[in-house]
């Protein structure tokens, strides 16, 4: 019997926005680079706030329908970046 394993990639980072530090959660279900992140965050009253990115036209993007703060829609580009990074250091 063959065992398949499927990496799971998860990873936080801290992102200074809207003037605080805030820790960011990055969850991605497989390891490969197609399919979608999920990350989640806390605002300032501790409500938990998730989204999605997905990768198109090359570049990380947030996906999510919902109305999602400025201070997070303003940080994409840092999303993008540190998704990147964390699969150039695998």
């Amino acid at each position: 019997m063959e065992l398949k394993y499927v990496k799971n990639i998860q990873f936080t980072r801290l992102i200074k926005c809207d003037g605080q530090l805030k820790e960011f959660n990055f969850r991605k279900p497989n390891g490969k680079l197609e399919g979608p992140f999920t990350v989640d965050v806390i605002d300032a009253k501790a409500n938990r706030i998730i989204f999605n990115m997905e990768m198109k036209d090359s570049t990380w993007k947030i996906t999510t329908e919902t109305s999602l703060p400025a201070w997070i829609t303003e940080s994409e580009t840092a999303f993008h970046e540190m998704i990147e990074e964390e699969f150039k250091a695998d």
